[in-house]
């Protein structure tokens, strides 16, 4: 993480640095902002619309140049390898959270078919598989993101314990929520658009499938 003056009040302290990031990474705190927030709002950094409180474009700013790993360095490097890797998996999340909010024929799932809901179990699965070696791999070259595996496995068990919204519900640190934040700590630490994110996306899963 480079230094936290970018953009920030002079002389920020540890804790308005990462309330920072962890806002942006999040996109939004939902309900009554936390104490973490009050000086982010003071500081121009976050503001609050109704139940909601969302970072401002300059919080976006400098969470980016905090975030942003050395351009040419061999930890951007490797970092990349990992995010490219990851980039399959994915698509294959994204397609578990909308199988199990929504049948194949378009109508809402309302669970009322356990053995439906067991196949989509069956497949987060296999995306929790395949997504550990790479978080694994990741944690080696990127400080801090040894708590992202850990996040899903929390939210995984919360899951299969009987609490629904620990899947995709964006109330709470739901599997989806975790992996979001995830997926956007990749983006601003190799400085990739989202647009740029897409492409390489469609491009590794249509590779995979050739």
């Amino acid at each position: 993480m480079q230094s936290a003056a970018v953009d920030l009040p002079d002389a920020p302290d540890e804790s308005l640095t990462e309330a920072v990031v962890d806002l942006v990474l999040r996109g939004m705190w939902r309900g009554r902002p936390e104490s973490e927030h009050r000086p982010l709002v003071d500081a121009g950094l976050a503001m609050v619309k109704g139940p909601v409180v969302l970072p401002t474009e300059r919080a976006k700013t400098a969470a980016s140049r905090i975030l942003r790993v050395a351009s040419g360095s061999e930890q951007e490097e490797r970092i990349t390898a990992a995010y490219e890797a990851f980039l399959p998996v994915n698509r294959q999340i994204r397609d578990v959270c909308t199988a199990w909010q929504c049948r194949p024929d378009g109508t809402a799932n309302d669970h009322s078919d356990s053995g439906y809901d067991a196949e989509v179990r069956e497949s987060l699965e296999d995306v929790h598989e395949a997504i550990q070696p790479v978080l694994r791999r990741l944690e080696r070259v990127l400080a801090g993101s040894g708590r992202y595996l850990t996040a899903l496995e929390e939210a995984l068990d919360r899951f299969d314990d009987g609490a629904l919204e620990w899947l995709a519900s964006p109330l709470c640190d739901s599997y989806h929520t975790v992996w979001m934040r995830l997926h956007q700590e990749l983006l601003l630490a190799l400085g990739i658009s989202r647009a740029q994110d897409e492409a390489r996306e469609e491009e590794l899963v249509t590779r995979s499938r050739g």
